[in-house]
């Protein structure tokens, strides 16, 4: 039986805390799942929505990008979290014109996101004007005049267009196909504040700014190692992986600041073991490092990799793959030859016992796969970080064989994909002169703003409209409080959306509130009938997505159709492309794709097959690497770390076991111990004394960077097994200590894990 939406808002007083869990999954995660599906669909629906999920010919996932098996797939081929982000999106619950008439835009301000998500899908769009204290219903037809009135009322670069990554393949070609056709690339997205620093890494060092692995080569790997990474919250099925790597022999290393129970025990509850409370073991060797201390130890790994082969010449290098597909390895040698074990330690927190011994399994494998998350993304020197992964994957020839490659395990459903369709702020010269001959447009080659240059753009009042598909900008960006009051400066503010959020709480002068499709909603309002859309996974596998539940409401649009639409007010009927002919057809879409983005010639065709397809991926294909000089390249970087002055700590942000990005679906954080609560600091005991304080002190907390502060107020310090001088705290709570300016060199990515910060009691002064 479904349950209304909550009435009563987070109370942080109600937090419990106990002792973190040392195992992921098992049926209790069954229990949660099937619980909140019920509580926001019903049975019915949420039985006819998870079976679906992630089966051929079903629906894509809208939670992370980890890809599905090419062989058998399980019943249930879904995860807890997954089953969440599904519970969310084919609620019941509504949020109707009487909804935005019942709470003003004042009231609304004071909710959290837990609760704004909670109260259910929008059903009709509306708006909000100059003067106006409530949002009112408002007329498709009215809404894309408007639109349109407001970009030609600007110039193309006062515009942004933003997206997050549960866009499909045709939605986002279309999407940015519409910004470059008005004469703009500021098409920042949610890859700007994520995985940015893989591809800034990837590219100039292997020629392609993807993983290149498959899941079958997770499966065959020798060795796995998890670095930055909480696969039990934020990628769950992928412990299924790493345990059928564990059943095949593979060993396993988590590198991680925070014991999280995913890297330990998985108790797999599709299996009779799982199901008796008995999982498998999953790290071999847990090395818990200090936030930002990842670089200095693959520094020190290299160096004990080549040490080991000076002493038995050929048993480490590579010498053949080395020789022929890569540049550098001389300037590489020389800079690892010598190392400072102080220094290391002091970086990284480790002994060096235990970086000897991650270095003897290196050693001792001949398959190799790296994975990577967050935890190495979001530092001033995360680029630096990745190209030393690199440097270790080359120096043993881990690419373009079995079980062997990077895996920059990727967050968000169809993240990557949109950038494949051009979602990126930086195009490439042959995607754009492709398009132009495609559509007969002249493209804009000046590249544009990305998330964090967007945030800036709104603070010095460059923005005139913002139009964002998906997502939540408001919350999900660094410098909250600027960011938000800014926005408000705005001429005008267009979400495409399927729930509340903060973004239409803080929204333009005048803002747009369109509701969308989910990915679980039948697509079936066009000439040609039921739709389908497509995506591409983590290990750039495209297949198929379709719902097939009835939408909560008839006045909601399909993502391309909004976009048509938008358009067609905006260019006008005389435009050169057909916008019409896309919305009422994505296999026209499709066409056009196939002739502008490489890989995907004969589009419709091989989308039909029983697995989709798999794009060319040259290093993991051909052993071939596509840079300037047509090798990969080793890199050379000075030792780097992150260090507080004395009274600080290192800040890192995280997500809860409740939480898809700024989506909560709950208030439970089960495999930490935190419950009913979102406001706290995990420290570990000995800072807590040192600073001044106890376990469970109410503190503000002041973030400090180039001698500018930023504050957030009321959070709760929790004792918690963290390495001495960092602390963590969830994202988006500690975004507002985020200065804007603190991010990765090279890939502008938000420095989300490199706060530095002071507490002082809550209340007092600074």
């Amino acid at each position: 039986m479904t349950r209304s939406a909550p009435i009563d808002d987070i109370n942080e007083n109600n937090l419990v805390v106990t002792a973190p869990k040392t195992h992921a999954a098992g049926i209790q995660a069954v229990a949660v799942a099937l619980d909140r599906g019920i509580a926001q669909a019903g049975l019915v629906r949420t039985a006819r929505s998870l079976l679906r999920l992630n089966q051929r010919d079903g629906t894509d996932c809208p939670g992370c990008a980890w890809p599905e098996s090419q062989g058998h797939r399980k019943t249930a081929e879904f995860c807890e979290n997954g089953a969440k982000a599904v519970a969310e999106e084919s609620t019941l619950r509504t949020v109707t014109p009487e909804f935005w008439a019942e709470h003003s835009i004042a009231e609304l301000a004071t909710k959290t996101e837990y609760w704004l998500g909670n109260q259910g899908r929008i059903t009709h769009p509306v708006v909000i004007r100059p003067g106006d204290t409530h949002y009112s219903q408002i007329s498709w037809d009215d809404a894309f005049e408007l639109i349109g009135e407001q970009i030609r009322a600007t110039v193309p670069d006062r515009t942004v267009f933003y997206t997050s990554g549960r866009t499909a393949n045709e939605s986002a070609f279309m999407y940015q196909l519409f910004a470059r056709s008005i004469g703009t690339n500021n098409l920042p997205d949610c890859s700007n504040m994520c995985h940015e620093s893989s591809g800034s890494a990837l590219n100039p060092t292997i020629g392609i700014g993807k993983g290149t692995v498959s899941l079958e080569d997770i499966h065959q790997a020798e060795l796995i190692m998890v670095v930055g990474q909480n696969p039990g919250t934020n990628h769950p099925r992928m412990l299924s992986a790493l345990a059928e790597c564990k059943d095949n022999g593979g060993k396993i290393v988590a590198v991680n600041p925070l014991p999280e129970a995913g890297l330990f025990n998985f108790m797999d509850p599709q299996t009779p073991k799982g199901v008796v409370g008995k999982g498998t073991n999953l790290a071999d060797e847990f090395l818990q490092i200090k936030v930002g201390g990842d670089l200095a130890l693959f520094q020190a790994l290299g160096h004990l990799l080549l040490e080991e082969e000076a002493r038995v010449p050929g048993s480490v290098i590579d010498h053949e793959f080395v020789a022929a597909n890569t540049d550098g390895i001389d300037a590489y040698r020389a800079a690892r030859s010598v190392i400072d074990w102080a220094e290391t330690k002091k970086a990284t927190g480790l002994d060096r016992a235990a970086i000897e011994t991650v270095a003897q399994l290196l050693i001792a494998s001949k398959a190799t796969i790296i994975c990577w998350a967050l935890g190495l993304t979001q530092q001033p020197h995360s680029v630096n970080t990745l190209k030393e992964i690199i440097n270790l994957l080359l120096l043993q020839g881990n690419f373009g064989k079995p079980g062997a490659g990077a895996c920059p395990v990727r967050g968000h459903s169809n993240v990557q994909g949109d950038r494949t369709m051009g979602v990126w702020e930086k195009p490439k010269e042959p995607m754009l002169a492709a398009l132009d001959a495609e559509f007969g447009i002249v493209s804009p080659r000046e590249h544009g703003l990305d998330s964090v240059d967007t945030v800036d753009a709104f603070v010095h009042d460059r923005v005139d409209v913002f139009v964002s598909m998906g997502g939540n900008f408001a919350l999900a960006c660094s410098d909250t409080d600027l960011l938000e009051k800014a926005m408000q400066r705005v001429g005008l503010t267009v979400h495409v959306s399927t729930k509340p959020n903060r973004s239409h709480v803080m929204h333009g002068l005048t803002s747009l509130i369109l509701p969308t499709l989910g990915r679980t909603d039948t697509d079936d309002k066009h000439p040609s009938g039921r739709q389908v859309l497509s995506v591409e996974d983590s290990m750039s596998v495209v297949r198929t997505t379709q719902g097939r539940l009835e939408p909560v409401s008839e006045h909601l649009l399909a993502e391309p159709v909004i976009i048509a639409r938008m358009a067609n007010a905006t260019l006008g009927e005389d435009h050169p492309v057909d916008w019409k002919a896309m919305a009422e057809d994505y296999d026209v879409v499709r066409d056009h794709i196939s002739r502008v983005v490489p890989g995907f010639v004969d589009f419709n065709v091989r989308l039909k097959t029983k697995n989709g397809f798999v794009l060319p991926n040259p290093p993991r294909d051909t052993r071939s690497f596509a840079t300037d000089i047509g090798l990969a390249r080793f890199t050379v970087s000075p030792i780097e770390y992150l260090s507080a002055p004395e009274g600080h700590l290192i800040l890192q942000t995280i997500r809860s076991h409740d939480q898809y990005n700024t989506t909560f679906y709950g208030l439970d954080d089960r495999y930490r111990g935190i419950k009913n609560g979102r406001r706290v600091i995990l420290i570990h005991e000995d800072d807590v004394t040192e600073l001044g304080f106890a376990d469970r002190d109410m503190v503000d907390v002041i973030s400090t960077y180039q001698g500018v502060e930023r504050r957030a107020n009321t959070f709760r310090l929790v004792v918690y097994p963290t390495p001495r001088g960092c602390a963590a705290a969830y994202f988006p709570e500690a975004n507002a200590l985020m200065h804007r300016e603190l991010v990765a060199r090279e890939s502008n990515t938000p420095g989300y894990k490199a706060m530095t910060v002071r507490f002082v009691p809550a209340g007092a002064a600074a």
